[in-house]
C-alpha cells in the first residue's frame, strides 16, 4: 500500500455531530527502533510485544462548524489541557490531507491514561493510536464501511504520523514496523505479526518498575534526530534486522535462553545509542542500574527466564512467562521494590490491542 491509498475522497457532509471512544493500550518494543527519516519512517524495523492493562482511553466528540481552520480542545483526567495542544495541533496538520473532515468539525477531545503521563511507558504511543481510532470511527460514520483489515490499517498509518511507535498500538499480540526481509511488514503502519508463536510466549508477563515518574531529561524526538551523523548508526540498523530474522526463529521454536540474549541486548544498545550520539545523554538511573544486576543474580540463582529491556527512560520492564508469575512478584516486592520511586510498579501482560468502547 502507498500513501495514497490512504487520502479519503469523500464523506457525508450532512452529519452535525456524534462522539466516539477507543481504549488503546501501550507497548514495549523487543527489537528497538531507534532513528527516523522524515514523515516519521524509521530507520530500522521493530517488534514490540502489545500490553493488556497500560492504555489510553480516549473520547472523541464532534461538531459541525463554519468558521476555516482546525478546532479543538482537550481534556486530560477531566481538565482543560492546554500543554497537549501543540502536539495534537502538529498531529492534525500532518493528517488533514488523509482525513479531510478535520476542518468541517470542531473537537472535544477527552483523555486519561490508567499510567503515569510521561514516566517513559510509551503514553505517546497509547495516547496517539487512541485518537487515530477515534479518528477512524469518525471516518467511518462520515463515508462507507471499512473492512477491518484497511481500518487497523488505516489507524495505524494515522497514529504513526503522531507517534512513531503509537503504531504498533492498534493490534496485538506482536506487531512488527518497518520494512524487513524477515516478516511482513511495511514503514507505513504497524502489522501484526503473522508467523509462529510458542505457547512459551503466550500470556507473557511485563512488570514495570517505575524507577523515574517525572519527565525525560531529553525526549525520543530529539534523541531520534541524533541518529543522523552518529558513527555507529549504520551498524546499528543493521543489527536491528539481524536481531529480528533471529527472533523469528525464536518465536517459533521457544527458546527462551536466545530471547533473553536478544531482548536483553537490544535494550543495553538503545542506550548506548544515546551515550554515544553528540550531544550525549543518559537516560539511565543508579537504580534502573541497580534492578538490573539483581535480576542478572536471582536469574542465574534460580534457573529463571526472567528478563528486562528499557525503553528511552529509566524505568525497567521486567519481562517473563506466565508459569513463573508468583515468584518473580515475590522477587520483586522483596528485592526491587525499593528502587522504585515511591515503591511504585505495575503489573501487566500481553494483550489483543485497541477496543472500541
Amino acid at each position: 500500500m502507498t500513501e495514497q491509498d490512504f487520502i479519503l475522497r469523500s464523506y457525508n457532509t450532512e452529519i452535525e455531530s456524534g462522539s466516539v471512544k477507543w481504549s488503546s493500550p501501550s507497548n514495549i518494543a523487543l527489537v528497538k527502533y531507534w532513528g527516523k527519516r522524515d514523515n516519521q519512517i524509521p530507520e530500522n524495523p521493530s517488534i514490540s510485544f502489545t500490553l493488556s492493562d497500560c492504555k489510553t482511553i480516549t473520547q472523541v466528540t464532534y461538531s459541525k462548524k463554519s468558521s476555516s481552520g482546525l478546532s479543538f480542545d482537550v481534556y486530560f483526567k477531566g481538565e482543560k489541557n492546554e500543554a497537549f495542544k501543540p502536539k495534537i495541533q502538529t498531529f492534525f496538520e500532518r493528517i488533514q490531507i488523509f482525513v479531510p473532515f478535520l476542518k468541517d468539525y470542531h473537537f472535544k477531545i477527552e483523555t486519561s491514561n490508567t499510567f503515569p503521563h510521561s514516566s517513559g511507558i510509551a503514553s505517546s504511543a497509547s495516547g496517539m493510536s487512541a485518537l487515530a481510532l477515534c479518528l477512524m470511527s469518525i471516518e467511518q460514520e462520515l463515508s462507507e464501511n471499512y473492512p477491518k483489515d484497511f481500518f487497523n490499517r488505516k489507524a495505524s498509518f494515522l497514529a504513526r504520523l503522531g507517534s512513531g511507535s503509537a503504531c504498533r498500538s492498534i493490534e496485538g499480540e506482536l506487531v512488527v514496523w518497518g520494512q524487513n526481509e524477515s516478516t511482513e511488514s511495511s514503514d507505513l503502519f504497524g502489522v501484526r505479526y503473522s508467523g509462529e508463536i510458542h505457547p512459551n510466549f503466550k500470556d507473557y508477563q511485563d512488570a514495570i518498575l517505575l524507577v523515574d515518574k517525572g519527565e525525560k531529561q531529553v525526549s525520543s524526538t530529539v534523541g531520534h534526530k541524533l541518529m543522523f551523523g552518529h558513527p555507529f548508526a549504520k551498524e546499528r540498523f543493521s543489527q536491528a534486522h539481524h536481531n529480528l530474522e533471529k527472533l523469528k526463529g525464536v518465536l517459533a521454536s521457544g527458546d527462551l535462553e536466545t530471547f533473553i540474549k536478544i531482548v536483553e541486548s537490544e535494550a543495553l544498545t538503545l542506550h548506548a545509542m544515546m551515550m554515544t550520539s553528540m550531544p550525549y545523554f543518559i537516560l539511565m538511573k543508579p537504580n534502573t542500574l541497580e534492578i538490573i544486576n539483581r535480576i542478572w543474580k536471582y536469574r542465574e540463582e534460580n534457573n529463571s527466564k526472567i528478563c528486562f529491556t528499557l525503553d528511552a527512560g529509566a524505568n525497567v520492564h521486567v519481562l517473563f512467562p506466565k508459569n513463573e508469575k508468583s515468584k518473580v512478584y515475590d522477587f520483586i516486592k522483596s528485592e526491587l521494590v525499593a528502587y522504585c520511586q515511591n515503591g511504585h510498579y505495575i503489573c501487566d501482560s500481553v494483550g489483543e490491542g485497541a477496543i472500541k468502547l
